[in-house]
């Protein structure tokens, strides 16, 4: 396998593993925060598909991280019945991830499963050398897994805000590190977001909303911000700060303008290739994270993101664009 790289920086990765059933991992409050980025240069590798003996030759695969529930299943569902190619599924628990998988199986479909903890690196690692290995690459990649404290949590913020940005944020940048150098020519990539990044994005500051809508910000610049946020929460000055009270939808203000910096890399970086990179609001769904009194149901909340995954081979848009009810909004 041979992979033509183009310059950049790797961050090394926190260790500690919070989850959410958060409110019990993240009690400690020894999470570390992670270092600034040093390079304005990102890692988009292209894979040059080399021979391999065990590789499957020309067929198609898409990735859904978080799979094994909620909006996740229902995407993989989805995207079993109409992808031209192979799903596979992804979830941080083995048992869970598989019990899904045979819970499609029963409904006639044939997704693959794959372990996968996105606070992970040798995780995240593990899945991109199975995708090498495997099919030479990747065709769509739905980047769904995710968690959020409850209203009620009694979790001092602090620590919601550390947790939650370690793996909204953090998580969702390292699996794009690792796999977006093996999206293929017109491949499509799906970051979950939600309409509290925009929620959220009113309630900064102007000055950090001028930050944030920049369309010359860098990722180094990002993870900064994100860091701020984080500090500031722990000194307990967020909001002189100028940052919103909701850990949930600052996390998300990043997977967004993460997808918009992401989106541009790849423009510049693999022009020609026509991939398509956007976030999404999959809207207020019923979900352990959102409860049953949400409006829609996970088939539901899956449309706009199975629809940004499956735009046409010779789509030229969206790209780098945050999309609810299959429509550009505006940033």
């Amino acid at each position: 396998m041979v992979l033509h790289c183009y310059v950049g920086s790797r961050q090394p990765a926190a260790r500690v593993r919070p989850r959410s059933s958060a409110s019990s991992s993240a009690k400690s409050g020894q999470l570390a925060l992670r270092p600034r980025a040093r390079s304005s240069a990102s890692r988009f590798c292209k894979v040059s598909r080399a021979s391999h003996s065990a590789m499957k030759s020309g067929i198609r695969v898409a990735l859904v991280t978080g799979g094994n529930k909620g909006i996740g299943l229902a995407i993989v569902r989805d995207l079993c019945r109409l992808f031209s190619g192979e799903v596979v599924l992804t979830a941080r628990d083995v048992a869970r991830g598989q019990a899904a998988v045979q819970q499609l199986q029963a409904e006639g479909l044939s997704p693959r499963f794959h372990q996968l903890d996105i606070d992970d690196p040798q995780s995240i690692r593990t899945l991109r050398d199975f995708l090498l290995k495997e099919y030479g690459g990747l065709d769509v990649l739905v980047n769904n897994a995710g968690i959020a404290f409850k209203v009620a949590d009694p979790t001092p913020f602090h620590i919601q805000a550390e947790v939650t940005m370690k793996t909204n944020f953090f998580g969702t940048r390292d699996v794009c590190t690792e796999l977006l150098p093996l999206i293929k020519p017109q491949g499509r990539v799906v970051n979950i977001s939600s309409m509290m990044s925009l929620r959220a994005l009113k309630s900064c500051s102007p000055e950090l909303q001028q930050k944030f809508r920049s369309e010359t910000i860098t990722e180094e610049e990002l993870v900064g911000l994100m860091n701020k946020f984080v500090e500031d929460t722990k000194k307990g000055v967020h909001q002189k700060e100028g940052w919103p009270s909701s850990a949930y939808g600052v996390t998300k203000i990043g997977v967004t303008v993460l997808s918009r910096i992401h989106a541009r890399k790849l423009s510049e970086q693999r022009k020609g290739d026509k991939i398509l990179l956007n976030a999404c609001c999959p809207g207020w769904v019923r979900t352990d994270m959102a409860g049953p009194s949400a409006t829609k149901s996970p088939e539901e909340g899956a449309e706009t993101p199975v629809y940004l995954a499956l735009l046409p081979l010779d789509a030229e848009g969206p790209h780098g664009q945050f999309v609810m009810e299959k429509r550009v909004e505006q940033w």
